[in-house]
């Protein structure tokens, strides 16, 4: 439930922010006495739809350790988390990025990474998974978090939501605005057709978004699935990861960093899946490089 009202106030604060923005820059006033500015009505698509991704990819270090309760251990004198500690700090040195900050969280299986920027980006691993796997199994899960830090992951995924944030705003606008000079022929500022059409075009619009979101979401595990056997130097404990997880239930993780997490929830809804089946994901890292 906490979780929820932090997502829910969270928006909420964002979406005043960019309403603000978007008034100091004029955007806003993209319909005129001629009808719609499409240049003005562009600029305040892209204010809202990179706006909220940028703000989201900024805080999302923060808003992951309060959401998860993680507790960071760099400095932690217990064996375990030296060990882990000294585990990511090997494999970031590999992978030619700053050392992140470590932690850890209560829960189920899973892991994450987040961070606005690949030299001080954030890497947790829950008690869940430390408990149910091996030490080798743990490492090759730490590497697949530090290679989605090193393909700079975070940065692409917040871009492509950006951009397809911005074309939801702008197309739900301008088919609005159609329906209701051209279908309904109103004459009078905008009509209800407007709004309900734009209303109804941001969700029909913005689940058709959030598959291409997704889909470009699963491309990214195999690339950090890769990256991890590549840090490693084997295949084989990334094999046995993932074989490990497909047998356990995955801890749930805040919306902040789903699409960063190890393993994710798959289904019925499989298009709007930000992780592929765990199979087809070991299958991949089976199958010889050509």
């Amino acid at each position: 439930m906490k979780r929820i009202a932090l997502f829910l106030i969270t928006n909420l604060a964002v979406m005043l922010v960019l309403g603000i923005v978007a008034s100091l820059l004029g955007v806003n006033r993209y319909l005129t006495a001629n009808g719609l500015n499409l240049g003005m009505l562009l600029g305040f698509a892209a204010v809202m739809g990179f706006g909220g991704a940028l703000i989201s990819l900024l805080i999302s270090k923060p808003m992951a350790k309060w959401s998860s309760r993680a507790q960071v251990i760099n400095n932690s004198t217990d064996p375990t988390h030296r060990w882990i500690v000294g585990t990511v700090e090997r494999l970031a040195q590999k992978a030619n990025i700053g050392m992140p900050e470590v932690a850890i969280f209560e829960g189920a299986p899973n892991a994450f990474a987040t961070g606005a920027f690949k030299n001080s980006a954030l890497v947790a691993v829950s008690t869940g998974l430390l408990q149910s796997m091996t030490r080798e199994e743990v490492e090759a899960v730490i590497g697949h978090e530090v290679a989605h830090i090193a393909n700079g992951d975070m940065v692409t995924l917040t871009l492509i939501q950006g951009v397809m944030n911005t074309f939801v705003v702008f197309l739900s606008r301008v088919i609005g605005y159609f329906v209701d000079r051209v279908l309904l022929r109103n004459e009078r500022g905008l009509g209800i057709g407007y709004y309900l059409t734009t209303i109804a075009l941001d969700m029909v619009l913005g689940v058709l978004a959030a598959i291409v979101v997704a889909w470009f979401s699963r491309q990214r595990e195999y690339r950090a699935d890769a990256g991890a056997a590549q840090l490693i130097g084997r295949k084989q404990p990334m094999i046995d990861a993932l074989a490990r997880l497909g047998g356990l239930q995955p801890g749930e993780l805040p919306r902040t960093v789903e699409a960063m997490g190890i393993s994710g929830r798959s289904g019925v809804m499989a298009l709007l899946s930000t992780h592929p089946p765990i199979e087809d994901r070991i299958r991949a890292l089976q199958t010889p490089s050509v």
